[in-house]
């Protein structure tokens, strides 16, 4: 039976935080405003279009700020697995 242990270190450090230009902070605090608009209204008077139109403009906003910010890049466990495995194939 072959024996194959995979040590994986997590890295402490974080990634550097971006700064912002004034306008883009104008812009976030926009984007804020207004979802904090949204969540204040009430929304059993509207009728279900209207809802519909909430729920996408909040997606549409989610997806700016993070477009703003400078988003990320996420792995999922299984391409972590596959890179793993890809790196033990080749070494």
């Amino acid at each position: 039976m072959l024996g194959l242990s995979v040590n994986t270190v997590a890295a402490a450090e974080k990634a550097p935080v971006k700064e912002l230009t004034e306008q883009q902070q104008v812009q976030l605090q926009q984007l804020q405003r207004r979802v904090e608009e949204i969540k204040s209204m009430d929304k059993s008077d509207l009728s279900r279009q209207e809802r519909k139109e909430l729920k996408k403009e909040l997606k549409e906003m989610k997806d700016q700020a993070r477009a703003v910010t400078g988003g990320g890049v996420y792995l999922s466990v299984g391409a972590i697995i596959i890179i793993i495995l890809l790196l033990i194939l080749i070494l």
